[in-house]
């Protein structure tokens, strides 16, 4: 049986027959794809025609991290081209001619400073300008050249985090250059296998224990047709085309970052081009899109970017059931005030719309359009962040709104000829402004951070549905919830003169009005304590742990019983006490093995009344997750080994390998996300002539599940109020599903020429056609086996329908750049 799950996933990732059609035009879906690939062949050919063997120059500034001014007579050099650099002149001003084609790092160095090395850039005509800073060193006393290794790590997160670039981002395979699929390959993050969301499940942790931030401003919510009270979705918002680089942090989370007891994902955006405009044209696996950077002036530069995707169309021509469309928008404006001062805005937005195809016939499309409802969201967040560099002092104020307005409307039988038919209509939004400020003061080996914020959130739902048990006609929810919230944070980070013993400490707390338990203070305090030591040149052992808070979402504290009142004033801040521990070694800064061990304890989770079930196990579908009525008594533990290998050969051949053998439990039963283990094996190998090859095998345990309650499922009144089968919460992830693997391909070619760069890639997914059977579903005939009974005691006469998916999935991609 087909499922929605595969349906998402052929059209998210399966652009054979979109590239087609954008094209030529609409018409062309009825073409076969071999008259596709020939269509690509032919492109390939003409375009081989036209490329030149090119090199290109890099420009660039090297300057003072505290005092911003330029660094005269350092050294630049490329990273992985021997004898490629040149010197910076009296202004700080490098230039590096005959750069071939490509990814690159860049180092400078220079006595008296310690060395540093930038994020990933691609060489290309279109390469911006690099500004390099560097921090005076006041222990090296001679010309002592370090070089910075590509395994990066920070005081703050000596273990738990990776660094995540343009490498990475740009050819990962099976990726699609969303980055939530992207960090799948590192240890300790779960996948759904040929599943169409890509929630971030990491080290046995419920999808809503994520955080994001872009430029130091916190966005909510990444994903299109969001889950409101979780996260996760088919695809990103964030557009690929504008990240720098990308930290992502599974533990020891920085003290300033509030809200996270699984991850944090920190999204560095590039900076626009002071001295050209460029701009890039994709078509991508489900969108077109366009972006650009350059200069309104010489102090300010712009980034852009927007997106449409062409679902809707492909989804009628291919008689799929439901009918997606998205649109998303993002830029970032960064003004020079002065030397010492800059401006940053911000702006993401995503529109998502779905119909239903209601023209479709069969069991596959009947089942599908029994439950899904039709959904309309718009998102978006906009900020402003000021930073002041005084000398040895840092400072900066952050001022952000973020908006989510989700509505869901469905139909018994999507009959909308009448208002009988209406089983639900849905409608909330959540809203929050946050003010933030930090600081932060470099004295030598000790480096101090401290800072504060406040939030004023507002929430509110007006919610018609058709609620089995309770009454049979509509529930008419309606509820209003505004919290004023605040917080702050302090760490000191210090290492050692020789750099082999660091160590960072710190403390955090939140507050906020909903209740008096949340009010004080010292019942959030969080403190952690991270630490390292090189025990020699290669090897390193690292450990933190720490106490973090979350707030239970907006959907559960503004949930109102039938009396008008909040039903869950008794919710405290959710708590997570985290440790691990670590051992890495690395060789010659391309080989690095890592082995690291974590222990996660919950408490004061919300459990629901309503079926005894943790809030943490819900929120992997559509729909919103916590407006049902809680108490805060739910303990879990998540504890597991993570193993990984990352070899690196500039320029050459990038291979990543990771192994997590993990439990997840809540009150000694297996959560949702309890996969067991989880082994990720990719990487990518540059070819001559601009070509590249990459791989990536997945394989994972099966997830738990629970049984369908068949008997309370069949009753008439049952199904239509949610057009699908209720779970046994007596037997609660009882069985468990299959293990699964996924092997993914992809070829890229590049052509470079002196103006512009184009593009291909070819991703084939799941190329051994991997089958994953799933839990059989229980579906309604629409035939009443006892129509004489009672309205309360009548049963449909219920089938089951087999649900095993997994088929090649083959998505054609085209760039270019100018």
């Amino acid at each position: 049986m087909k499922t929605v799950r595969d349906d998402f996933r052929t059209v998210f990732l399966c652009p054979c027959f979109t590239y087609y059609i954008s094209i030529i035009s609409i018409f062309a879906y009825m073409i076969t794809s071999k008259h596709i690939l020939l269509t690509l062949s032919l492109l390939l050919c003409n375009v081989c025609i036209y490329a030149a063997a090119v090199n290109y120059s890099v420009r660039g500034k090297v300057i003072d991290k505290q005092s911003r001014q330029p660094v005269a007579y350092a050294n630049v050099v490329v990273a992985g081209i021997p004898g490629k650099g040149a010197s910076t002149d009296s202004l700080g001003i490098f230039r590096i001619e005959q750069i071939p084609p490509g990814i690159y790092r860049f180092e400078a160095t220079l006595i008296g400073y310690k060395s540093a090395v930038t994020s990933e850039y691609l060489v290309s005509a279109s390469t911006p300008f690099i500004e390099i800073e560097i921090e005076e060193d006041e222990n090296m006393l001679s010309a002592i050249v370090v070089t910075p290794s590509p395994f990066r790590k920070t005081v703050e997160s000596p273990v738990s985090m990776r660094i995540i670039g343009l490498q990475e981002i740009e050819k990962s395979p099976g990726g699609n250059r969303d980055i939530s699929r992207i960090v799948r390959a590192y240890p300790g993050v779960s996948f759904s296998p040929i599943g169409y969301r890509n929630d971030l499940i990491v080290r046995g942790g419920s999808p809503s224990e994520n955080r994001f931030y872009m430029d130091g401003i916190e966005i909510p919510n990444i994903n299109h047709f969001a889950t409101q009270g979780a996260s996760g979705g088919p695809v990103s918002i964030v557009n690929a085309d504008l990240i720098r680089e990308i930290s992502f942090y599974t533990g020891a989370f920085p003290a300033n970052r509030s809200g996270a007891m699984s991850s944090v994902l920190d999204f560095r955006l590039r900076d626009g081009n002071p001295d050209k405009q460029t701009f890039k044209a994709t078509l991508g696996a489900s969108e077109v899109s366009f972006s650009g950077n350059g200069h309104l002036s010489d102090k300010t530069t712009y980034l852009f970017s927007i997106r449409q995707s062409y679902l809707q169309l492909l989804f009628k021509a291919l008689g799929l059931p439901f009918l997606p469309n998205f649109i998303d928008g993002q830029f970032k404006l960064k003004t020079k005030l002065s030397a010492h001062d800059e401006l940053i805005l911000l702006g993401l937005v995503g529109i998502d719309k779905m119909k239903l195809n209601t023209d479709e016939k069969g069991e596959d499309a009947e089942y599908i359009l029994s439950y899904l409802p039709t959904i309309h969201q718009e998102t978006f967040t906009v900020g402003a962040s000021y930073r002041h560099y005084a000398g040895k002092h840092v400072q900066s104020v952050t001022l952000s709104h973020n908006y989510l307005n989700n509505r869901n409307i469905k139909y018994l039988n999507n009959d909308e000829s009448s208002e009988d038919n209406l089983t639900l209509r849905l409608r909330s939004v959540e809203q929050k402004t946050t003010l933030r400020f930090e600081n932060q003061t470099r004295l030598g080996q000790w480096t101090l951070k401290e800072g504060a914020e406040m939030n004023y959130s507002n929430y509110t739902n007006q919610t018609n549905q058709r609620i089995f048990g309770i009454t049979p006609t509509l529930s008419d929810y309606r509820t209003d919830l505004n919290i004023f919230s605040w917080g702050g944070f302090f760490s000191t980070d210090y290492t050692t003169a020789n750099k082999r013993f660091s160590a960072s400490a710190g403390i955090r707390t939140d507050g906020n009005n909903y209740n008096k338990e949340m009010k004080e203070l010292w019942k959030q305090l969080s403190p952690r304590l991270s630490l390292s030591y090189e025990l020699t040149q290669q090897w390193t052992i690292s450990g933190n742990a720490g106490l973090y808070y979350q707030l239970p979402p907006y959907t559960a504290l503004g949930f109102k019983d039938n009396d008008g009142l909040y039903a869950n004033k008794n919710l405290k801040y959710m708590q997570v006490m985290e440790t691990s521990l670590g051992l890495d070694w690395h060789l010659q800064d391309r080989l690095m093995i890592s082995a690291e061990g974590f222990f996660k304890r919950y408490s004061r989770m919300p459990l629901s009344l309503r079926d005894d079930i943790p809030l943490a196990c819900k929120g992997d579908d559509y729909g919103t997750v916590g407006n049902e009525a809680l108490i805060p008594t739910a303990r879990g533990r998540a504890y597991g080994v993570e193993t990984m290998l990352r070899w690196q050969i500039p320029e050459r051949f990038n291979f990543v390998s990771s192994l997590t053998v993990f439990r997840s439990e809540y009150n000694d039963i297996a959560s949702a996300w309890d996969n067991r283990f989880i082994l990720n094996v990719s990487g990518t190998y540059n070819l001559p002539r601009r070509w590249s090859i990459g791989g990536k095998l997945s394989y994972i345990g099966g997830a738990p599940y629970t049984p369908y309650d068949e008997e309370k499922s069949s009753l008439v009144e049952a199904w239509n109020a949610q057009g699908r089968p209720y779970y046994d919460y007596s037997k609660y992830n009882t069985e468990r599903l299959p293990n699964f693997a996924q092997l993914d391909i992809r070829v890229d070619k590049s052509f470079y020429f002196h103006r512009c760069m184009v593009g291909f890639y070819l991703d084939l997914q799941n190329i051994t056609g991997s089958k994953l059977k799933q839990q059989d579903v229980i579906m309604s005939t629409g035939v009443i086996e006892n129509p004489s009974a009672s309205v309360g005691e009548q049963r449909y006469k219920m089938k089951y329908l087999k649900q095993e998916s997994g088929t090649i999935l083959p998505s054609i991609g085209v760039t270019v750049e100018f």
